[in-house]
């Protein structure tokens, strides 16, 4: 049982950056593979996130930035004007239901299929270097395709997909963006050696393996203030691709850490441990003083109860706590945390492609 004084304080309003919250709860992005072909929400999506309203701050599931970035069928995407729509009318409910909601700018690299693909390409990677996992297609799960190396010139393209995702993002009526730059997807395949052997200026020393990260978040900051802008990293996460971990982990992601306070960004999302899994961090790594070396709000993420979550926030250790496997089959989470109330389960059986079953349908505890 934890204390209701300090309870209380994950309760409390805050704010990440620019973006003012009404309590500590942040829903992490979910991936639920519920969207059409074309990658438009649809009102499915709609009443999912309103549902969920009573969280701080929504984070968006990952959002596809162009039709290259693509890596699982049924998945969102914000580039087209369709996307934009459907978006829209998302953003404008979640803030009817007095809610806060940003989306997470995604690209996945390697970690695609080339049926997925435009005209059946191979996946972008830094390097080479094949995914060692499924990825779900139209066909069902499938092995990831072999990826090709970006063309230095090539990479351009891909920071001015990020720009546009961003003013697509702006237009769909978010309250900001969050740079998903974590789970071994293409930012952070550009970031770790293990997945980067490049030798142009994007290869090589830590700073050029940092180097996209960076374009990427000084570019967005043209279309968002920095103060609306978050990023979310894995420093330990092996997931997904089975990726092995970078050589010096905390020089790499204490170098990019300290980088990105250049930016002033809203806050910091690290996943403590491997992503979906445990909270295990590797002896020669403290994520908690890479932590520290940020100069913004922190939020915390992987494998949380409520305990934890105020014990940490207790400490100074997080400004705000990300749940996500507890949002799917509790939509007021908030509040059965805040009274001790029972949490629903969920089994995996539900995270994708069901529609309305195992979405929309898990009761609120005063519907019980």
């Amino acid at each position: 049982m934890v204390d209701n004084s300090i309870r209380t304080k994950l309760f409390s309003p805050t704010r990440l950056g620019e973006i003012e919250l009404a309590n500590r709860i942040v829903m992490a992005p979910l991936t639920r593979s519920r969207v059409n072909q074309e990658g438009v929400p649809n009102e499915l999506n709609v009443t999912y996130y309103v549902q969920r309203a009573s969280a701080g701050l929504i984070i968006s599931e990952a959002t596809n930035i162009s039709a290259q970035g693509r890596g699982y069928a049924m998945t969102p995407g914000i580039w087209t004007e369709e996307q934009v729509a459907g978006w829209k009318k998302v953003t404008d409910a979640v803030h009817d239901a007095g809610g806060k909601i940003v989306i997470q700018l995604w690209h996945v690299g390697r970690c695609s299929h080339v049926t997925l693909q435009p005209n059946q390409e191979a996946p972008v990677a830094p390097s080479a270097v094949k995914a060692d996992c499924n990825v779900y297609t139209y066909d069902g799960p499938q092995e990831a395709s072999m990826p090709r190396a970006l063309k230095t010139d090539e990479i351009a393209k891909i920071i001015e997909q990020y720009k546009h995702a961003a003013e697509c993002a702006r237009r769909a009526g978010f309250d900001g963006i969050e740079i998903h730059s974590a789970n071994n997807y293409l930012l952070e395949q550009f970031l770790r050696d293990s997945t980067n052997h490049r030798t142009d200026q994007y290869g090589g020393s830590i700073e050029n393996r940092a180097r996209l990260i960076l374009e990427i978040v000084e570019t967005v900051t043209r279309v968002w203030s920095s103060g609306q802008i978050g990023i979310r990293l894995s420093p330990v996460s092996t997931e997904v691709g089975n990726t092995p971990l970078d050589s010096n982990v905390m020089a790499t992601y204490g170098y990019l850490i300290q980088q990105l306070n250049k930016f002033r960004l809203a806050y910091l999302h690290f996943v403590e441990g491997t992503t979906g899994k445990d909270r295990t961090v590797p002896e020669n790594v403290d994520l908690d003083a890479l932590r520290s070396l940020f100069d913004g709000a922190y939020i915390g993420n992987n494998n949380y109860d409520l305990e934890m979550a105020v014990s940490r926030h207790t400490e100074g250790k997080v400004d705000a706590v990300a749940f996500g496997r507890p949002f799917i089959s509790n939509p007021d989470l908030v509040e059965r945390l805040r009274y001790d109330i029972e949490l629903a389960d969920v089994t995996n059986d539900a995270y994708y492609g069901n529609g309305a079953k195992g979405y929309i349908d898990w009761p609120k505890a005063n519907s019980l």
